[in-house]
């Protein structure tokens, strides 16, 4: 495999080598220096594929990790985005499609009363953080084992295994991690609503708020228990803390309302991006009154230089009024295909050893004996070196997915688009077990 790969993958490789000279790692974001052979370079993307320096078409299944819902390219949406570039591309100050933007969002996101947009989600979730500490005077933070809510130091412990198993104190995600900001965390195990009520207990007088992804996609794509996201709802009214919901991957893509409308759950702040922009840019910051007023009245700062950029703005609300068109049918055609994707996919790993759960318009798939993955240990426990051979075996079939597990689906893939790749994945599959036959 590797012989085919050096020779497929070559001008690829070279750029890589060439990267590697001038930028750390040759990649601009750690997510992408474990490359399946190399870190990957493309030259194009269209619609559900993307090309590779080598001229390889491939179907594409990571979706720039997420945020290209409509797809690469998508034309309505890049003429969007010129003709508010010809209109300027900066002004730091408002314009027109920002508030038309914010009205939109305000109209479909049940806890949006108020809203602030930023450029990244990082930013955004130290944003709702800070707004929930001013609001009730209190420093600690719950937030839960496995769930990223971006790199930034605040929130970067217990993303990733071992983290503290035997409630001990929150693990750092790596090197450089301010120990001193340990103390303000308190990190739980997902699904676990008799942990949070027991911290909340003894605790609840210093939480300014429980963050969480309404579903736990960065670790397994972990869907909540039955009531679980009711009873954080009750647990923070009881205690006067605020409940965040990190909808970075949830929003627009589960529904046009995000988890908090597919779930009936409203949480008080929560923040979007990634769909948000279809490739652009582009977070939102949306709370109720109470929680945004800092801001409002200067007890808070957020701020960005980029922030409500013109071209993201336009990205935004053509993503928006596209995925809100004939009743939302870019949304159900997603989740249409992606069920069927991830049904299929489940059928064969039901013979090859391939775990498969999710919603649908993002899954997660993984080799593990376990028929069923429950929290972030056990996201740990699959058969890594397995994944790894399926992902290469994958992308010499001609079909790219994320290392780690998690599959979306965009608008512009198609019925045949989900046939054929179920036909690769199968030959990939038997590849895989092959190689590890005796």
């Amino acid at each position: 495999m590797e012989g085919i790969a050096a020779e497929r993958f070559a001008a690829s490789r070279a750029w890589h080598e060439r990267a590697r000279r001038v930028l750390a790692g040759g990649v601009s974001s750690q997510f992408r220096a474990a490359g399946v052979f190399h870190p990957m370079h493309y030259v194009r993307a269209e619609g559900a594929r993307v090309w590779d320096a080598d001229g390889s078409e491939l179907l594409d299944y990571t979706l720039s990790q997420g945020p290209c819902i409509l797809g690469h390219s998508h034309p309505e949406l890049l003429t969007r985005v010129e003709a508010a570039l010809a209109r300027g591309q900066l002004y730091a100050g408002q314009h027109e499609e920002e508030v038309l933007l914010a009205e939109a969002l305000q109209r479909l996101l049940p806890c949006a009363e108020r809203l602030r947009f930023a450029s990244t989600g990082s930013e955004a979730a130290q944003a709702c953080i800070r707004l929930a500490r001013v609001v009730t005077g209190r420093q600690r933070i719950i937030k839960f084992d496995g769930h990223y809510h971006g790199w930034l130091d605040s929130v970067a412990f217990n993303v990733a295994p071992p983290g503290n198993s035997a409630g001990g104190p929150p693990v750092p995600w790596c090197g450089g991690i301010a120990e001193s900001v340990a103390a303000d965390l308190i990190c739980l195990p997902w699904n676990d609503l008799d942990a949070v009520r027991q911290a909340m207990a003894r605790h609840g007088n210093e939480v300014a708020a429980i963050i969480t992804e309404p579903v736990m996609c960065n670790q397994g794509c972990i869907e909540p228990a039955p009531g679980f996201l009711e009873g954080l709802r009750e647990v923070c009214d009881a205690h006067g803390s605020a409940l965040i919901f990190d909808e970075i991957i949830t929003g627009f893509r589960l529904d046009i309302g995000g988890a908090q409308a597919y779930f009936g759950v409203t949480p008080d702040l929560a923040l979007f991006g990634k769909a948000l922009g279809s490739g652009f840019p582009i977070a939102a910051i949306a709370g109720r009154a109470r929680w945004i007023a800092p801001l409002e009245a200067g007890a808070a700062y957020h701020a960005g230089t980029m922030n409500g950029n013109n071209a993201c703005v336009a990205a935004a609300l053509a993503t928006v009024e596209i995925l809100e068109r004939d009743d939302c049918a870019a949304l159900r055609h997603i989740a249409k295909l992606g069920g069927a994707l991830r049904d299929g996919l489940a059928r064969l790993g039901a013979k090859y050893g391939l775990r498969v759960q999710g919603p649908g318009p993002m899954f997660h798939t993984g080799f593990s004996g376990l028929k069923r993955a429950t929290e972030y240990r056990h996201i740990a426990a699959d058969d890594r070196a397995a994944y790894q051979a399926f992902c290469r075996a994958m992308l010499l079939q001609g079909v790219r997915v994320i290392e780690r597990g998690l599959w979306y689906v965009s608008a512009a893939h198609t019925e045949a688009d989900i046939a054929d790749t179920l036909a690769r994945a199968e030959t990939a599959l038997e590849a895989v077990v092959a190689a590890q036959r005796p």
